[in-house]
């Protein structure tokens, strides 16, 4: 099991692999959502009951291409359209901040543009290449969203963690004034900056926290519970993750190297909750793995509080 295991350790892909469509030669935001094809527009339109009654207060957001509802909203809500959104990225062009893919989750509700930022950097002697990914969404759940998404090189997982110093994800504001656009660029690049200041500084503190074998185990089946009245094919299921994330901690050849610390920890949890293949696949499963990349996931949330405690 342990070979089989260890193999896994050398596949694994960038976190949103698969999705989207690359755009690196997207000199603009607006290039980058044409290539992609998501520059589509979204239209309201009053909606009614199936008897004919309208519905007052409340508006469908509907895409012009393919006539599909993205969500109900408030009569309200303003629509941001793609191209309005992202329009204040190519100030960070001159940055050096470069477009890489963009796409859609849900069938267009939320729509994203990734961008690598120019410098790599290091956490705890490891190089880390920095992405922001951003986001517009047409279901009523928010406009504009910027998420800074840490990648660790040598396997690509992500190191999104949750600090108290420094915020993970902010939203912008866009009203199509040029200064506006300027000012929301700066601020972006200086939120990510101190997002990755943040992290540079939890990463040493968790480096010099010493873990033992068993506190390892403990903490691994406090993050994969076995649900109350499992079934025996539930508890197994269970059991296999548990063994996967420890084989992460223990055996990944990158990780081997490392002191058994806070900081291996983290690693190991952050490798588990972006490569390791689910129980069962959904159809949208690609799609959910991007939303817990770009949002953080709760289990590595987790892993932070128990070497806070």
């Amino acid at each position: 099991m342990a070979a089989n295991v260890e193999s896994m350790f050398y596949v694994r892909e960038t976190p949103w692999h698969g999705l989207g469509t690359s755009v690196e030669e997207a000199p603009t935001s607006k290039e980058a959502l044409r290539y992609s094809g998501l520059s589509w527009k979204v239209r309201q339109e009053d909606i009614r009951t199936v008897d004919g009654y309208p519905i007052h207060g409340f508006r469908a957001n509907i895409r012009n291409d393919n006539h599909a509802v993205l969500g109900v909203v408030s009569d309200r809500y303003r629509v941001v359209q793609n191209e309005e959104a992202f329009a204040f990225t190519d100030n960070l062009l001159g940055e050096g901040v470069t477009y890489e893919t963009a796409g859609s989750l849900c069938g267009g509700k939320r729509v994203w543009l990734l961008a690598k930022l120019p410098d790599r950097f290091q956490l705890v002697g490891e190089e880390v290449t920095p992405y922001l990914v951003f986001t517009n969404s047409h279901d009523g759940s928010g406009a504009i969203r910027v998420a800074a998404t840490p990648v660790r090189v040598v396997c690509n997982n992500t190191l999104n963690l949750a600090l108290n110093t420094a915020k993970r994800s902010w939203s912008v504001t866009h009203k199509g004034d040029i200064q506006k656009k300027l000012d929301e660029a700066r601020n972006t690049l200086f939120m990510a900056n101190q997002y990755l200041k943040g992290l540079q500084q939890e990463a040493e503190r968790l480096s010099t926290i010493r873990l033992s074998d068993k506190m390892v185990k403990t903490w691994v089946d406090e993050l994969l519970p076995v649900p109350d009245q499992a079934t025996e094919q539930q508890e197994k299921n269970i059991l296999r993750l548990r063994m996967d994330l420890q084989h992460r901690y223990f055996d990944a050849p990158d990780l081997k190297v490392l002191p058994k610390s806070g900081w291996r920890f983290i690693n190991a949890v952050s490798d588990f909750a972006t490569h390791a293949e689910p129980l069962r696949k959904t159809q949208r499963y690609q799609e959910n793995l991007f939303s817990k990349t770009m949002d953080g996931h709760p289990m590595l949330d987790q892993a932070v509080k128990f070497l806070a405690a």
